[in-house]
């Protein structure tokens, strides 16, 4: 059954948004976040202090679309007023692994002893911080910041070997608090 759907979110104060190309681009102060809106069923508007979706004759796959793009954008004035933290814990049993940052990677070294060292990709405008065996991901954009944290977990992963032994790797302690 098709139905108009129509829903928004209001800007918060201070963030200045447009929508231009099917992009919308939300800046506070020196931040700036970007999404694009990628089904063309979906029209999106801003109207005073509003960001509008429009979907003449949705249904609800459509609506699960709409209501997706709205928490994504209400992660990106979250991203805006704050930056998204998240804690990982590097673990070693076996044998004592460095940490570094080279360039745009972070780079395992000695991890179960192995010669070649492992790296995980950091995206864009992520920042990583080291300090001894804790690790702190931080960014005003949420799914740059839980990619590369998703990225790190991967590259201490354990094939062939019993997790119950080989307890070695990087894990997540912490992520930002959800809004209420």
């Amino acid at each position: 059954m098709k139905h108009d759907i129509k829903e928004e979110i209001e800007i918060p104060s201070g963030i200045q948004c447009e929508v231009a190309a099917r992009m919308l681009k939300c800046k506070k102060d020196a931040h700036e976040l970007s999404r694009e809106i990628t089904s063309t069923k979906i029209t999106v508007k801003i109207e005073g202090n509003k960001i509008i979706f429009h979907c003449p004759k949705g249904n609800k796959a459509q609506y699960k679309i709409v209501m997706s793009y709205l928490k994504h954008i209400a992660n990106m004035f979250r991203g805006l007023e704050k930056k998204f933290v998240y804690k990982l814990q590097a673990a070693n049993v076996h044998f004592p692994m460095t940490l570094k940052v080279v360039g745009e990677h972070l780079e395992i070294n000695n991890f179960l002893g192995e010669k070649v060292p492992r790296k995980a990709r950091i995206l864009p405008h992520v920042t990583v911080e080291i300090k001894g065996q804790e690790i702190t991901v931080s960014s005003h954009d949420k799914e740059s910041a839980g990619h590369t944290v998703s990225n790190i977990e991967k590259a201490t992963r354990i094939k062939n070997r019993d997790r119950r032994i080989f307890q070695d790797g990087i894990y997540l302690v912490s992520r930002p608090e959800e809004s209420k």
